[in-house]
């Protein structure tokens, strides 16, 4: 019975690396080992070329190759005999391929060396096993997500009331998952599940490993065997001391994941977000996986712009209907740096950035004029704050300050009273102090 290339897909998620064998016009052979192989179609698959120039070469004077792919289930070979046909440098395939080879290179610090020169597009004119002295026992196959999982995670994504529950909905079907918002240049965590420290307000910048690259391009990056690569930010160890002296908040991890897939959350072409997970098993996400996730991913991502838009509808509250007595007991202390926009809450650091401005606006507001009752609209319309650039994403904001707030335990919480409304609660009274430098 003749070997479908559609029933060899688990060899084409670069869990084993494969291998290509040219010769040149006086029969000298060349072996090379190749980063990526991708399945086209039924009768064509994709090499990668970053440094390839003999391969290139001789396939160019004689087209013919032998390919050797390796399931990564139970260690089957395969033999395709290929015939070379053309090289891309653009179009949607090289695009693919690039990003993903960009995602795993950047995870080695190599994302500069390891550059894509082409999608070489080689025919497949036959598959052949390779006999091996034992049989192969396959190993257990990771199980897909069912539908009705995906179904239900997009109903309740549907029916989510603010921007927080819509964030809870996307994770609450998954065992280790994190979402993460775009601001500006970087990524920032808004919400994550599984794992040991939440994370919330850690950053990724756009470009960098995989998380980074799915939003640079804008399309998924699926790693199924992270043994090959090292995993993004796997060496960095979370505490408070940490934390505090360098202003930055780890981001969170499986140090044992084998498999991991980024999602672009995109809507009206601008990006959103990126919805991120992770799995011990090898082979854990298979494309089929990734188109419904991806599905699930744009659905956030409308979704939260149109939570934006309702959230600045909101009208300002009177000062004299929002008043309520004032905290007692002893001050918290809470000092901001200027230069940064980084508070720390009685030594704790806590936020930094357009976050730590809206802190301190409405700590400063409340000790001004009594009050402890918001609207998004006024916060928008605050010229102290200096909002122009994200105008369209305060609500993100005000949810990450809201949760940092909440896993720090601070003397602060902001609670959500309606659409477009927030209230500042306060333990105890705040004495707030301004820095220019540490």
């Amino acid at each position: 019975m003749a070997i479908a290339l559609r029933d060899l897909a688990a060899c084409f998620e670069g869990v084993i690396p494969s291998i290509v064998a040219t010769a040149a016009p006086d029969g000298t052979p060349n072996i090379s080992y190749l980063s990526h192989v991708v399945l086209v179609d039924d009768v064509h698959i994709a090499l990668s070329n970053q440094f390839f120039s003999k391969t290139a070469a001789n396939v160019r004077v004689n087209p013919n190759a032998a390919v050797l792919i390796v399931d990564p289930r139970d260690g089957t070979q395969y033999q395709l005999d290929t015939s070379y046909e053309r090289s891309l440098d653009a179009g949607e395939l090289f695009e693919e391929m690039a990003g993903q080879l960009r995602a795993s290179s950047a995870q080695i610090g190599m994302a500069q060396v390891m550059r894509l020169r082409s999608a070489d597009i080689y025919r497949v004119n036959g598959v052949h096993a390779i006999a091996s002295p034992s049989p192969a026992v396959m190993a257990a196959p990771a199980k897909a997500v069912p539908l009705t999982t995906i179904a239900g995670i997009a109903q309740r994504v549907s029916e989510a009331a603010d921007l927080g529950a819509v964030v809870d909905a996307i994770l609450s079907g998954f065992d280790h998952a994190m979402l993460l918002l775009k601001e500006g240049e970087r990524l920032v965590t808004i919400g994550t599940r599984g794992y040991e420290r939440s994370g919330i307000g850690s950053e990724v910048a756009i470009g960098e490993g995989v998380i980074g690259t799915a939003a640079a391009e804008q399309r998924p990056v699926r790693v199924s065997d992270l043994s090959r690569i090292r995993r993004f930010g796997s060496a960095v160890e979370a505490s408070s001391n940490e934390e505090n002296r360098t202003r930055t908040i780890p981001l969170p991890g499986m140090a044992e994941a084998m498999s991991q897939i980024a999602l672009p959350m995109v809507a009206q072409g601008k990006l959103k977000g990126v919805l991120f997970l992770e799995s011990r098993d090898r082979l854990a996400f298979s494309k089929d996986d990734e188109t419904a996730f991806a599905l699930l991913a744009a659905q956030a991502a409308a979704i939260l712009t149109l939570s934006e838009g309702e959230a600045a509808e909101a009208q300002t509250p009177s000062p004299s209907a929002a008043a309520l007595p004032s905290a007692g007991g002893r001050p918290f202390r809470v000092v901001h740096y200027s230069y940064d926009d980084s508070v720390f809450i009685d030594n704790e650091y806590v936020i930094k950035g357009v976050a730590g401005r809206l802190l301190m606006y409405l700590l400063r507001t409340h000790l001004r004029e009594g009050r402890t009752d918001f609207t998004n609209r006024e916060i928008r319309l605050a010229n102290e704050l200096r909002l122009p650039e994200i105008k369209d994403n305060l609500e993100t904001r005000l949810l990450l300050l809201r949760r940092r707030l909440e896993e720090k335990v601070a003397p602060i919480r902001l609670v959500r009273t309606g659409r477009g409304r927030i209230r500042l609660d306060l333990a105890r009274p705040p004495s707030l102090e301004e820095a220019t430098a540490d």
